[in-house]
C-alpha cells in the first residue's frame, strides 16, 4: 500500500476516526504496510514490543503458551481491529504469540514513534485509554466467567461472544457462525478440554438450543441461548 491507502485505512479505525487530515498524517508518516501468510506469525510471545498492528484484512489469532506448550486462546481479531493493547507506554516483549488464521494485510506502527505522536496529540491518547478501558472490561468480564460459571455455562457465554464479533446474522434473528473454530480452539478459549467442548455442543443440538447446517456452520440464537443461563 502506498501512503494514500494506508492514510485511507487508517481512517476507518474508529480510533482515528475524529482526527483531521494534518493530525492523521502523523500518523501515516511512521506507518507502513506488510503482508503475513496463512500460518504466519506476527510475532512471538517475548519478542521485543516494538510495533502496533492494525488490520486491514485477514484474522489474526493472539494467544498465550505455558512452560508445557498448552494454548490460551486470548482473541480472534479480524479487520478494523488492532494489537497488542498492551503496546502503548510498555517496556519488555510481546505477552503471547500472533498467528495469521487467513492471509493479512496489516499497517505496521512503531510504538516509539507513535508514542510521540500521542504526546503531542492529548486527545488521541484520550481515545487510546478508552480502546483500551474496553478490552479491560472484555478481559473481566471474561474473568469472572471463568469464576462464576461452570463449564456448560461458560461455553454458552462462548457461543453467543463469538456469534456477536464473527457471526452473520440473518433475517430471523439467528447467527451463522462458521467452521473458522474447531472444537480444540473453543476450549483453549476457555481453558478446558475438546471432549468436553464436543459433548457440550452435541447436548446443546440435543436440546434444540443450537444446530447446525449441511457445511457444519453453527446456527445460534442468543436470546435461547441466555434464556439458558438465566
Amino acid at each position: 500500500m502506498n501512503k494514500n491507502e494506508i492514510k485511507k485505512v487508517l481512517s476507518q479505525f474508529s480510533l482515528f476516526r475524529d482526527l483531521d487530515d494534518y493530525e492523521l498524517e502523523k500518523i501515516v508518516d511512521i506507518s507502513i504496510s506488510r503482508e503475513w501468510k496463512k500460518n504466519s506469525h506476527v510475532f512471538l510471545q517475548g519478542d521485543p514490543l516494538e510495533n502496533v498492528y492494525f488490520i486491514n484484512d485477514g484474522k489474526v489469532k493472539i494467544y498465550k503458551s505455558d512452560a508445557n506448550g498448552r494454548e490460551q486462546i486470548v482473541a480472534i481479531l479480524k479487520k478494523g481491529e488492532m494489537f497488542p493493547h498492551v503496546g502503548f507506554f510498555r517496556k519488555g516483549g510481546y505477552p503471547g504469540y500472533s498467528e495469521v488464521l487467513e492471509p493479512a494485510s496489516l499497517v505496521v506502527v512503531p510504538i516509539s514513534q507513535f508514542e510521540k505522536v500521542l504526546v503531542e496529540n492529548p486527545h488521541l491518547s484520550i481515545k487510546v485509554f478508552k480502546v483500551l478501558g474496553e478490552k479491560i472490561v472484555d478481559l473481566q468480564e471474561r474473568l469472572e466467567s471463568q469464576i462464576l460459571n461452570n463449564t456448560y455455562e461458560q461455553i454458552i457465554k462462548l457461543l453467543i461472544r463469538l456469534g456477536e464479533l464473527h457471526g452473520e446474522k440473518q433475517e430471523d434473528g439467528t447467527i451463522v457462525l462458521k467452521t473458522d473454530f474447531t472444537n480444540k480452539d473453543l476450549a483453549n478459549m476457555i481453558g478446558t478440554t475438546r471432549e468436553t467442548v464436543s459433548r457440550t455442543l452435541t447436548k446443546l443440538k440435543k436440546d434444540e438450543l443450537i444446530t447446525s447446517d449441511s457445511q457444519g456452520n453453527l446456527i445460534l440464537d442468543p436470546d435461547v441461548l441466555l434464556n439458558e443461563l438465566v
